[in-house]
Parts: C-alpha cells; structure tokens; sequence
C-alpha cells in the first residue's frame, strides 16, 4: 500500500520534495496558499513586460539535472544560456567594472583596474574552489544531525584544510588582508549576501561561495529563473503528484509524537509523513503550537529581507547586461544599519537585474524589464509606507546619476515587493528571504534539521532549514529530508 506523504508549500524546495517522494512511490499532495507555484521563484506580466518576482543569479545546474535524472528525463530539455559576463559593477565615482565568465580575463578585469596581483586573485579562488569541495559533501550534501552521516571521508577531507577556512576571522577580514584595493574586498565581500548574511559578521568560509559563479560557467536559464520551478514542477505532475493551490494549511494534525494529516480551509487530510516548506519558524508557530518548540534553533537571528522595484524601463540601456551591481561607498555601514540598526541606508547598494538581455519577448523592443533591489533589515515596527516612497527617490537619483539619464519618465509600469509582502506572500518570518542568518561561525550548526526530534514523521525542507539559502542548498534540503524519509520506513 503507498505511503501518503503531504508537502506543505510549492516552493523550489517543496517541488522538489514532492518529486523525489513520487519516485519513492508514495502518493504525493502538494498543498500551496498562493494560485502558483515556485514560491520565491515565481514569474509575473505587468503589462508587455515579464518579471521573475524572486531569485536570479542561477548556479549550481547539476542539482536540477539530478531530478531530471531520477526520472529518466533529458536534461537536455532544460536549456540554458551560458553568459560571456557575469556582474557589471558601477561605483558612485563612476568607475565601472565589467567581470568576463572566463577566469583568466575575468583575473586581467580584477587587476587592471584595480591594481591587484594577479596571481593574488588567482589563489583566492582556487582557495576557495577547494574549500568549497572539501566542505560541500558534508555541510551542504548531506545532514549535519547524524553522526553516521558526519563520520567519514568527508569528514576527514573538510578537517585536512581547517586552516585554510580562517574559523575565527570574518569574510571582511580576510578579504581586506588578501587585496590591496578595498573594492576588491568589497566584491568578494557581496557573497555573504547570497544566503542574506553579513560580511563583516559571517565567518570566513563562506567566501567559499564565490566558486559557484567566479570558478565554474555562470548561467541564464533560457526563458528565464521561472523555468526552474516549472520543469520540476511538470515533472512532478507526470509522475502524479497532486497540486492543490489556494488551499493553506491551518493545523497540522498530531496524536502525541506522531502526526496524522493536515486540516485545511478546505477539509482534513490524513498522512503517514508531513514535509513542511514553510518556514521553520512559522511551520511550529501557525501549524504546531501545542507541541514543544527547539526555542534557541528559532531564536537565531534572521536573515536579511529585500525591496523590490519591477519596472518596465521604455529604453535600453546598453551598458547594463544581466546582473547589475551599484555599490554603496560605505559597505560596512550599509550592513550596520540592516543588521544591527533596522532601519533603510541613505547610500545602499543597488542590485538591477535585466532578464530581456537575453529572454528577448520579456520587454517590448527597445524597452527592458528592471528588477531593481536592495538588501533590506526585517521587520522591526519599521513605518514601510513611509520607506519605500523615500526608497525609490533614492534609487531614481543614484541609477540616474551614474547612467546620466533621468530614470522615472522612463518608467511605464511598476510593482513593488518589501518586507511586509514577503512574509505574507512566502511566509518568510520578519520578512526574511534564507530564514536565519550566518552571521557567526556555528551557523550552519544552528539550523533546523531536515527532520524533528521530537515528531517521528515530520520532516523539514526549504531555505529555513539544514543546509541554508540558495536554490542549490534548498534542492539539496530535499533530498536530504527524503533520504531520512526512506531510512526510517
């Protein structure tokens, strides 16, 4: 008889769930408050112009070719454009700095125009490429909450290079000791921000996560980020899994530590295992209040949130390409102030990402489709009607400045996304895009396992969770928690 197994939220990590729990041979119910799918990876017309509402550097493609794989799919369907460049960094004295994908040019780049060794550059990244190999299988492939899957060769490879991960120094630290130019620091700097952390808190080793763009190709999926959830969602509805959107959870239903389904606003479903994609925190506070809570897991600081400008832009610009980068001058004080303060920089850092670079039908001809953010604190009694109005004025005159082109008569449609929006909309607590943040060096120790202690067949997959923040850690967080699924049958 198959096992029914119901996954709580349709986000990248959820999809992915239910396709491999498919493949388990269970029967597979997929239930999502939102009309879509993909949670955070989502795709939206305003107007002629097309959007991808969340994530948009792509890394890491053999984590999607390895569901394509598990049912016998071609991966060759999934079609991807690689990129000549990967970041175009603007700074406020209007230097400008244009990074190539191939590595020796993208070396000659970084030391031209920032007075740097070469060969300095050079063994950063191999440094970091060999940490990341070293790490990945035990703290990203796998759980970290069972010693039989910590013991190993694994194990025994990441503690062989314990000294090149500077433990008890920050990514700042040691970026600022590597590179003469503070702008090159600044640079590798920025990654902390791909899981919504702080380099001047988070630990050393996460510098480790510029090996997935500046090592290895970069890529655009080829009609846009959206084709990542929609290929694995067909996937998972060809092997039966059953969607039903507009249906939130309310409760999940338990007999002592065992659950037994999950009422919606539609009616009760029984389950002989539950995945929860939501966030770790909600998933106990909304779904499961009267079952004890891992209160110090839940109390670790979260990560950063982000606002969000979509703007259908009437011109193109052609010294902006796929991701774009306008720096603070002081990125140190920008991070004071998301995570310590709370409250919005006067100078912040500006991401601009141009999908009809390269999605052609996303914006008319001679138009371009803006998704204009900034890194953001969560919520904190923070008056955001009175932020974002400020926020754009902000934008308007920086974009403009550094472009030499007044931006806001050039604006014919917008929609905007904050903190408020995204704890509604994904249920990200506080507005937090990663859940907690690794803003100190047991970080990733801190995370929530993808299973519970307490609960035998409830299981956690999702940013908010063991290993973390980013479509590679978040796919990963499935095959994690179904793994211990089978284990445990």
């Amino acid at each position: 008889m198959k096992k029914k197994t119901i996954v709580i939220g349709a986000g990248v990590a959820g999809l992915a769930t239910a396709l491999r729990l498919a493949k388990e041979g269970c029967e597979v119910q997929v239930f999502e408050s939102n009309n879509f799918y993909g949670g955070k990876i989502n795709s939206k017309w305003l107007g002629p112009y097309r959007f991808d509402r969340g994530p948009s550097v792509f890394t890491g493609p053999t984590y999607i070719k390895e569901l394509y794989d598990l049912v016998g799919a071609d991966f060759k369907d999934f079609e991807l454009v690689e990129l000549d460049h990967s970041f175009h960094y603007f700074f406020n004295d209007n230097q400008r700095i244009v990074l190539p994908t191939e590595k020796e040019a993208m070396i000659e780049e970084l030391s031209s125009k920032l007075n740097e060794n070469p060969d300095t550059i050079r063994k950063h990244l191999i440094k970091n490429g060999k940490n990341y190999e070293a790490i990945a299988p035990l703290f990203i492939e796998q759980s970290l909450h069972l010693w039989s899957k910590v013991i190993g060769k694994p194990l025994f490879k990441a503690l062989s290079r314990i000294f090149k991960y500077k433990l008890f120094s920050t990514m700042h630290q040691v970026n600022q000791r590597t590179f003469k130019n503070p702008r090159t620091a600044q640079i590798f700097n920025r990654f902390a921000t791909y899981n919504g952390s702080d380099p001047y808190q988070a630990p050393a080793m996460l510098n480790m996560i510029a090996h997935l763009e500046m090592n290895q190709p970069l890529y655009l999926p080829k009609n846009g980020m959206i084709q990542i959830t929609k290929s694995i969602y067909d996937l998972a509805v060809a092997e039966g899994v059953q969607f039903h959107f507009e249906e939130k959870v309310d409760r999940i239903l338990h007999e002592g530590n065992h659950l037994t389904g999950v009422e919606t606003e539609k009616g009760t479903y029984t389950a002989d295992a539950i995945f929860s994609n939501m966030d770790v925190s909600f998933t106990y506070e909304k779904l499961l209040p009267n079952v004890n809570h891992p209160t110090k897991i839940l109390a670790q600081e979260r990560s950063s949130s982000a606002i969000v400008f979509y703007w259908g832009i009437t011109k193109s610009f052609p010294e902006l390409d796929l991701h774009n980068i306008f720096f603070a001058d002081n990125y140190a004080e920008e991070f004071d102030y998301i995570f310590n303060k709370k409250e919005l920089y006067h100078d912040p850092t500006i991401y601009v990402n141009i999908t009809s670079k390269y999605v052609i039908d996303d914006a008319p001809d001679g138009h371009e489709n803006w998704f204009v953010m900034i890194n953001a604190p969560t919520l904190n009694n923070q008056n955001w009607d009175e932020i974002v109005p400020r926020l754009k004025e902000i934008h308007l005159k920086k974009l403009g400045r550094i472009l030499g082109e007044d931006i806001e008569p050039l604006i014919a449609t917008e929609e905007i996304m904050d903190p408020p929006t995204i704890e509604r909309r994904y249920s990200g607590k506080g507005g937090a895009i990663y859940g907690n943040a690794s803003n100190n060096r047991f970080a990733a120790f801190y995370r929530h396992a993808n299973f519970s202690k307490e609960i035998d067949n409830l299981y956690f997959v999702g940013v908010s969770v063991h290993p973390g923040g980013g479509i590679p850690l978040a796919l990963n967080s499935a095959k994690i928690a179904v793994e211990e699924f089978r284990k445990r049958q």
